[in-house]
């Protein structure tokens, strides 16, 4: 045994028991600041106020380091940021451009694809009661609403513990986000719930804005965005609800079997919940699984390109 010695072997080097404490104590904080503007304000979906809560919690994780944090906010973050949010401006673009939003392609394709019914239809008419919620009602929410977290909290986690996954990953996001704001603004598309209104489809539920009222929340007033509006009504073609969870899976696919299996369910999981609660047609959710395997290949074959040698 040597003399004079102050730790025991195999302590922790110095500053890590500092460093520990800070991010523990951050996190700590910052749970129950999101937990308590949560209660008072209502669940945060619209992108700049989940934008403002992602930078918080990647500071609480960084207070041990708060130099990189700065540098990310500025090179990684508000770049990202500032594109994502231009999608936001789909809508008044393709209103400044005059297109008018269509109802029949989607329809048509619909009907095209399942012989004349309409899946939207028929899975309302099989399970959806007026007036009562079942489990696969709260199933169908849930899963919805992961859609506005999902992207950022893997980005975040990224940035975090595999930046240069992280640059990748958000080259990805934002082909996807671009591709989709181009054809939001060109094809303004009506959801199934947008066509019954308009009395272009049998009558369906608009499930999603029927369950705010039985889990008890609503959705919190955005910062920035017009009238609090948190996404785009007639952005049905291609769907990025669906497009995400594929993006993820051919992202992680390297990860194993168990992240396929899992990553894979949770595509399926959401293109049946989008069906079933007549957000999105089933051709827009084959349109967004193509649109992610698009951009996934095309980014990974630019990626590719720029590495080999000239």
């Amino acid at each position: 045994m040597r003399s004079g010695s102050s730790f025991a072997e195999g302590a922790p080097p110095a500053g890590v028991g500092r460093r520990r404490a800070l991010t523990g104590g951050g996190l700590a904080l910052f749970a129950g600041l999101v937990g308590a503007a949560a209660w008072s304000r209502g669940l945060f979906l619209s992108r700049d106020w989940l934008f403002a809560w992602l930078l918080l919690g990647l500071l609480a994780l960084s207070l041990a380091d708060v130099k990189r944090w700065l540098h990310g906010l500025v090179f990684d973050w508000l770049p990202f940021m500032g594109l994502l949010l231009l999608y936001d401006l789909s809508r008044p673009v393709s209103q400044w451009l005059g297109t008018s939003t269509h109802f029949a392609p989607q329809l048509e394709a619909d009907r095209l694809l399942f012989g004349g019914s309409v899946p939207s239809v028929a899975l309302q008419d099989a399970l959806h009661v007026p007036g009562r919620v079942e489990w696969f009602d709260y199933a169908a929410w849930g899963v919805y609403v992961t859609h506005f977290f999902a992207t950022l909290l893997i980005a975040g986690l990224l940035w975090r513990y595999a930046y240069p996954q992280f640059r990748r990953f958000r080259a990805m996001v934002l082909s996807l986000a671009t591709a989709g704001f181009v054809t939001y603004v060109l094809f303004p598309a009506a959801p199934p719930w947008l066509a019954s209104v308009r009395g272009e489809l049998e009558p369906t539920a608009r499930v999603i804005a029927e369950m705010w009222g039985h889990v008890g929340i609503q959705p919190a007033v955005a910062l920035f965005e017009n009238r609090g509006e948190f996404y785009n009504e007639v952005a049905a073609v291609p769907s990025l609800h669906a497009a995400y969870p594929v993006l993820f899976l051919l992202f992680f696919w390297g990860a194993g079997r168990w992240a396929r299996l899992g990553l894979g369910l949770y595509a399926l999981a959401m293109g049946l919940a989008l069906v079933y609660t007549s957000e999105h047609y089933v051709s827009d959710v084959l349109a967004g699984w193509v649109y992610a395997a698009a951009c996934f290949a095309g980014v990974s074959a630019a990626i590719r390109a720029r590495a080999a040698p000239r």
